[in-house]
């Protein structure tokens, strides 16, 4: 905590959202507007899309480590992530009643059938399966995703949400450009001076953001950072600054974070909350709006294991971020049994390697008690790190 009592206030307020599994927040929306709220699951989905027909987009992280999982486990196999299993639990035991529906983006097959599975289960809700293209011309799948987007926003109005417009878009466009521009601002101030964003504080912010019209979240990321900035009771430590990479789906627990921070790490960078960064910069608000989402997805999304990479190399953009980030080591830290960061690790690694620094890794679950373990090699390669620099 600061010595600042409204940046303790305003934290607080970030934490309290962020431990809302049963979704007051949300309940506490429709109660005022009337209108519907839909929840999607990582890694991405249009939000933009959803607030310009009046729909409060929610994100869906899954449950936290002290959500005991019993009958999300009588639908999936033992050797899946936590998200979907966690998912399950959270719906038949009443968390997500205050969801019209949940959009599921494509990200693997497990969140595919997923899908369908909730289609079963909650035959009242609106189930939407985002499947975004892997062929990046136009022409192909910039036709697809543009009538992927189209059938969403048509099956939203036939739920009860207002038509999709122009103008509407635009206008929610905007408003969600201002909100990642602050993003990248608190990302910038972090990479600059970690000290004063410390990422679990940070993290829990993101986390808040999903819970709340971006009406709300935008300026709660502004004076988060207004109040960081003028901060002077964080002072530098002497810390290893560390990229985390592969938690770019199912997110880490906020003890794992915390872990990370107490054993000597700066991380100043990472793919937590990937939802708020997946579109790079402003998407222009000129011209066809919805065409601009689709351009938007198709040439200034970030380079993700669940993306096609045709023409790069497979950890070039992993190796710019490196080298943006200062990064003097990288945590490869990724969910137990989640395919696509572990099936793109060892390119990863290379990438560290062409780098020149160092790396180590290991996966996480819901299960607590191995953060004791995690801290012992995080600790172990922070020293490392300090030590090696000053050799």
């Amino acid at each position: 905590m600061s010595h600042e009592p409204r940046l303790d206030a305003l934290v607080q307020r970030a934490d309290d959202l962020f431990r809302d599994q049963a979704l007051a927040s949300v309940a506490d929306w429709k109660a005022r507007t009337g209108g519907l709220a839909v929840g999607f699951l990582p890694i991405y989905v249009p939000r933009e899309l959803l607030h310009a027909q009046g729909v409060l987009p929610v994100g869906v992280m899954g449950g936290r480590p002290e959500l005991e999982i019993i009958k999300g486990d009588a639908f999936y196999q033992s050797y899946i992530c936590h998200l979907p299993r966690s998912t399950i639990e959270l719906g038949l035991n009443g968390a997500y009643a205050p969801l019209d529906g949940l959009i599921f983006p494509a990200i693997c097959d497990v969140i595919r059938n997923l899908s369908g599975m909730w289609q079963m289960l909650f035959p009242d809700v609106l189930v939407h399966y985002l499947d975004v293209p892997q062929n990046f011309d136009p022409a192909i799948g910039g036709t697809f995703y543009r009538r992927d987007l189209e059938a969403l926003a048509a099956a939203l109005e036939a739920r009860g949400a207002r038509p999709l417009t122009g103008e509407a878009l635009s206008r929610s466009i905007a408003l969600y450009n201002e909100n990642r521009r602050l993003v990248r601002e608190l990302y910038d101030l972090r990479r600059r001076e970690p000290w004063k964003v410390p990422t679990h504080e940070l993290y829990v912010f993101l986390r808040a953001a999903l819970l709340v019209p971006v009406e709300e979240s935008t300026p709660m990321f502004a004076e988060y950072l207004a109040l960081v900035s003028a901060d002077g009771s964080r002072r530098p430590q002497d810390q290893a600054r560390v990229l985390v990479a592969g938690s770019f789906c199912e997110q880490p627990p906020l003890a794992l974070i915390k872990t990370l921070e107490r054993a000597g790490c700066y991380i100043v960078d990472d793919d937590f909350v990937q939802v708020h960064r997946f579109i790079r910069s402003d998407i222009p608000v000129d011209g066809d709006p919805l065409q601009r989402l689709v351009d938007a997805f198709l040439t200034d999304a970030v380079a993700s294991p669940t993306r096609y990479i045709a023409d790069e190399v497979k950890g070039a953009d992993l190796e710019r971020r490196i080298a943006e980030s200062g990064a003097e080591g990288v945590l490869f830290c990724a969910p137990s049994f989640c395919d696509p960061a572990l099936l793109d690790q060892p390119m990863a690694v290379r990438a560290a390697e062409r780098a020149a620094i160092p790396w180590t890794a290991f996966k996480y679950a819901e299960n607590s008690g191995q953060f004791q373990v995690i801290r012992e090699q995080a600790g172990t390669f922070s020293d490392s790190i300090k030590l090696w620099s000053a050799t």
